[in-house]
């Protein structure tokens, strides 16, 4: 079966779901979008998408900003994306795009008086980063956008230039992944993932009000952490010395699960290796997502049976 995608009201080939280059989200990066994790699961022959009301919900609150009404409810918005998924009929690990965009095609910088749509795409998406091994960042030059210029809350996709400026000059400099700061120094984001270190047995993140994006990786985390492990986990800022301080350090995200730090700007974080905590922290979080805690399943919806 060729791949699908839920385009113009109506589900259609991927190749076929095309908008036009006067499209004003093309030429603006006026629209916002979320991503969903898909995981299968052999043992139970079972597709669970993670937390699609979470992500849908956020998806509202992006469209406020962006001035897009979405031409759906929350529940129609999950029952279309569990539709289109069956329909794909996946049996691996895949990742959903849900995107609201201005569909209008037109010449002009506003969000007014102009068109809205909706599309989701499904494709096969294997773990953005490599899990075991960790990655090597770097503290990027380009700084993480402030919210007064364009709101780090929502994911809006013109926003996610500053994100490819970081994310390439790491690679041109053979690092992995990068780290923006923000405008007064402090640790913000890596470019599509929030970012936790282990400092004393405790975990520290970054708090909104640093330019974040508030990741549903990153509010999963922090409940496994602290509800499984007994962890103490402090939501504050966080000095580029602590990262290089820092016991253990790990990126979170939809696309980048649970990826270890294992060295930023050639300084070797903790043993240089996946942590303890860390390594904890990422098999729960897999074990959550595929299904296989009871305790959890409320936020994994199953898309070949009604409740597997």
């Amino acid at each position: 079966m060729p791949p699908l995608a839920f385009f113009k009201g109506k589900f259609v080939p991927l190749s076929e779901a095309k908008m036009s280059i006067m499209t004003h989200a093309f030429l603006y990066g006026t629209a916002c979008f979320e991503g969903i994790r898909g995981e299968w699961n052999e043992r139970k022959q079972e597709l669970y998408l993670f937390r699609v009301e979470d992500h849908y919900k956020r998806l509202f609150q992006s469209c406020k900003i962006l001035n897009i009404n979405l031409p759906f409810e929350l529940e129609e918005l999950c029952r279309l994306t569990v539709e289109l998924v069956r329909r794909s009929g996946y049996k691996e690990g895949v990742y959903i795009r849900p995107l609201a965009y201005k569909s209008s095609e037109a010449i002009g910088v506003r969000l007014h008086n102009l068109e809205d749509d909706f599309l989701i795409f499904v494709i096969p998406f294997p773990p953005y980063l490599d899990l075991e091994r960790g990655v090597r960042c770097m503290i990027s030059s380009w700084r993480r956008v402030e919210a007064n210029m364009i709101p780090p809350q929502a994911k809006i996709t013109g926003l996610y230039v500053n994100s490819a400026l970081a994310k390439t000059e790491a690679f041109m400099k053979g690092f992995d992944e990068a780290i923006m700061l923000t405008k007064d120094g402090y640790v913000s984001e890596g470019s599509g993932e929030n970012i936790f270190i282990v400092m004393n047995g405790k975990l520290i993140t970054p708090p909104p009000y640093d330019d974040i994006l508030v990741g549903i990786t990153r509010d999963t985390i922090i409940k496994l952490a602290r509800e499984e492990l007994g962890l103490e986990v402090e939501e504050r800022r966080i000095s580029r010395a602590e990262l290089y301080m820092a016991d253990e350090c790990f990126l979170t995200g939809t696309a980048a699960y649970v990826t270890p730090v294992v060295e930023i700007d050639h300084h070797k974080i903790g043993t240089g290796r996946r942590g303890e905590i860390t390594h904890k922290l990422q098999k729960l979080y897999l074990e959550v997502i595929r299904g296989e805690r009871e305790k959890y399943l409320s936020w994994c919806t199953p898309v070949y049976s009604e409740r597997a």
